[in-house]
């Protein structure tokens, strides 16, 4: 059974920081892409960044630049650096396992229709 935690959410005012941490368990066999995902209320899910197993990442345009996603594939921990933190920022952010393209083999930002999602941690930025 895949088990998702994510942690390190919290309050944080705009231009600050946060670091964003998910532990997954269960996943056989081992995902090739992973990714952040976030919610915010009266909206869909949204593709935030993923990153594959060699490390190649891809952002979506409004993080660009200012969110950076890693992980340690020994530990099969996932993170999101997250700086200079906008109000537009605050969601409930999810990882999970992202949809490898068959077509251009890179991770789909789009959020996964079929997957296992963990109960998130909320970001909410203040201005």
């Amino acid at each position: 059974q895949v088990r998702l935690v994510e942690s390190g959410g919290g309050s944080v005012q705009a231009g600050g920081s946060l670091r964003l941490s998910c532990t997954s368990s269960g996943y056989s066999p081992t995902p090739y892409c992973m990714g952040w995902f976030r919610r915010a209320p009266g909206k869909e899910r949204e593709g935030v960044a993923v990153i594959d197993r060699a490390g190649s990442t891809a952002y979506a345009d409004s993080v660009k630049g200012r969110f950076t996603i890693s992980q340690d594939t020994a530990t099969n921990t996932l993170y999101l650096q997250m700086g200079t933190l906008k109000p537009e920022d605050s969601a409930m952010y999810f990882c999970a396992e992202a949809v490898l393209s068959l077509v251009s083999m890179t991770c789909d930002l789009r959020p996964p229709q079929e997957t296992s999602w963990g109960q998130g941690t909320q970001v909410t930025v203040s201005s």
